[in-house]
């Protein structure tokens, strides 16, 4: 059987999506596909909020952070370190040879525009990195008061892994200045894992004019020598990119706020059924995310008890992430997931309980 995903990736797809990847083939240098990845890119620029270059990647979103490091690092990179996804920014730092300061944050805390600041006062740094939606806390930072405290930096990088809230959350890419802001189609998306996506600024992009050995496969500049044709350098996962057409079609017909929207309703719903049994939150109050809920598992049960037990209703949720396992429990409500699905979610969670 079955089981519906309530984890924070990947997550449910649904069948007209599925459907989409079936569609025929044609080759990657066809008419037929520079109109699909035109289509498709305007469509995420209406999402992003931006002018910006679109890059579509065949990768995770950890190939666009590799990406990012490779073009717009030269001197040294600020690393916003509050959970795994957010390190996992200074590891690819340092596994390019780049060199890393960390501002090390409490798990469960969202990153401080403060905090930033201090440091880029001091003029070392040509570029920061952040996890906007942390996974494995479920904390979402304030990316537009940190935004404030980068415009006082215009020389500095603002490098943003939106992976598990893009599409999720309203993400205003031009107004908040963001250079890099990538996420994957697996999360919010509701697509099947294997495509992500990147807005590119223009000061990204001379930025990597400047750097040597920016790679081969994600190199910028090739990128957008390409992205010019509306093509891509390699073949890229062209079902996936008729998935994403499609479901970008379905955002924008349910209206982008009113995705935002719901997202943030399937939060607050979570969040006060968790309240009303005796839970609490793991993240900090005031920066909880939109698409996943990090509970602080109060009643010591095993979660994995939970899971056998969901599994028998077809669905599945997320244990805590690393040394949060057990301790922690992870609800995503994210994507295509609907207002009754989480309600019905919770009935089952409540019936566990009972027992």
């Amino acid at each position: 059987m079955h089981k519906k995903l309530f984890i924070p990736g990947p997550t449910e797809v649904r069948k007209s999506n599925l459907e989409a990847m079936a569609t025929p083939m044609i080759g990657h240098r066809f008419p037929e596909f520079v109109d699909l990845f035109k289509e498709t890119v305007e469509k995420l620029q209406k999402l992003l909020y931006t002018n910006n270059i679109i890059f579509i990647s065949t990768s995770s979103s950890t190939g666009l952070m590799e990406a990012a490091m490779r073009n717009c690092v030269s001197k040294k990179v600020l690393s916003c370190i509050n959970g795994a996804f957010s390190q996992r920014w200074a590891d690819i730092a340092e596994a390019n040879g780049k060199v890393v300061d960390r501002i090390e944050i409490e798990w469960g805390k969202a990153v401080k525009p403060e905090m930033i600041d201090e440091k880029l006062r001091t003029g070392e740094y040509d570029a920061i990195s952040m996890a906007l939606n942390e996974t494995s806390t479920g904390v979402l930072s304030d990316i537009e008061r940190i935004a404030e405290v980068m415009k006082k930096y215009p020389d500095v990088m603002f490098l943003v892994d939106a992976v598990s809230c893009m599409s999720g959350t309203k993400i205003d890419v031009d107004k908040l200045g963001i250079d890099v802001c990538l996420a994957g189609v697996q999360k919010a998306f509701a697509l099947p894992p294997g495509l992500a996506v990147a807005s590119i600024s223009d000061k990204a992009m001379e930025k990597a004019k400047s750097i040597e050995n920016r790679g081969y496969y994600f190199d910028f500049l090739v990128m957008k020598k390409y992205y010019d044709k509306w093509q891509t350098p390699a073949t890229p996962s062209i079902s996936h990119i008729y998935a994403l057409n499609h479901q970008m079609s379905d955002i924008i017909e349910e209206g982008i706020e009113n995705r935002f929207d719901r997202h943030s309703k399937m939060a607050e719903y979570v969040r006060k059924w968790g309240n009303d049994r005796g839970f609490n939150m793991f993240s900090e109050e005031g920066y909880h995310s939109p698409t996943v809920s990090c509970i602080n598992n109060t009643k010591g049960f095993k979660v994995k008890d939970l899971n056998d037990f969901l599994a028998t209703k077809g669905a599945v949720i997320s244990n805590g992430y690393g040394t949060l396992k057990e301790k922690t429990f992870r609800i995503a409500h994210m994507g295509d997931t609907q207002m009754a699905d989480i309600e019905e979610l919770l009935s089952w969670i409540d019936e566990f309980l009972s027992k």
